[in-house]
């Protein structure tokens, strides 16, 4: 019989839960901490001078490589990815909150809720209007205030969290990591393809993504664990309800 995912729902970045049911994933949380430090470093860098901080010219000369042409199949990908990452997009997490309903994973469903709505509100919209960093000039799509973070790269660090924590095996994960690394680096560069965002902004969007993906997996990993234990008994339980009586 497959791994339900919901049985793999609490284990580490290593797929091994805690011994005790309770203990929580070191990497993790390292994890989580390393990646929104570099996003805080960055906006802390940005803040004091936003048209012209330490990496400016970094930023400028990537922006000079993006120069174009802009269209073909690089322009295909690009407006893909603008559509995955902006508000038509936001039928990808409400898709995975609706089967974790439907399968009546009510921890997993608050924790991708309060995950992602944190995140997104409160993280990258609360940067976005402590740093207010002007965007390059001329995007080529529609963009609001503020550059610094990004928040499609954001949101797709943090969806690759999400998804390899409620519906990626535990023994898969060795592979999701890289492919979701390669899938926010693809975004990454498309929204300085279509000069939305500074490099730099899209580093930071990343980070902010997947720090707040790591922190809230590494505290909410007792209550998921908690619930692939009851998941894992109440399935037990109907196997055994099933199998026929042994006659005497």
């Amino acid at each position: 019989m497959s791994t339900s995912p919901a049985i793999t729902t609490a284990a580490g970045p290593t797929g091994r839960p805690g011994a005790s049911g309770t203990n929580r994933d070191r990497g993790a949380l390292a994890s989580g901490l390393l990646f929104l430090g570099g996003a805080a470093l960055l906006a802390l860098a940005v803040r004091p001078d936003v048209s012209n901080p330490p990496f400016q010219g970094l930023d400028e000369r990537w922006l000079r490589w993006m120069g174009g042409p802009h269209e073909g199949p690089y322009a295909v990908a690009a407006a893909a990815l603008d559509w995955f990452g902006g508000p038509p997009g936001i039928v990808v997490p409400l898709g995975l909150l609706a089967l974790l309903l439907v399968r009546r994973l009510w921890v997993s469903a608050g924790f991708l809720l309060v995950t992602h709505l944190g995140a997104n509100m409160l993280v990258v919209q609360g940067l976005k209007h402590l740093v207010d960093r002007p965007r390059p000039e001329n995007p080529l799509v529609r963009v609001d205030h503020g550059s610094f973070p990004s928040g499609h790269a954001a949101s797709a660090a943090l969806l690759v969290v999400l998804v390899g924590v409620l519906l990626v095996p535990a023994a898969r994960r060795r592979a999701w990591w890289p492919a979701g690394a390669v899938f926010t680096l693809a975004m990454m560069w498309s929204r300085t393809w279509l000069h939305a965002h500074w490099l730099s902004d899209t580093a930071a969007g990343a980070a902010a993504g997947a720090g707040i993906g790591l922190l809230a997996w590494w505290l909410c990993a007792p209550a998921l664990l908690r619930e692939r234990a009851r998941v894992h008994d109440r399935r037990g339980a109907a196997v055994n309800a099933t199998d026929p009586v042994p006659q005497g």
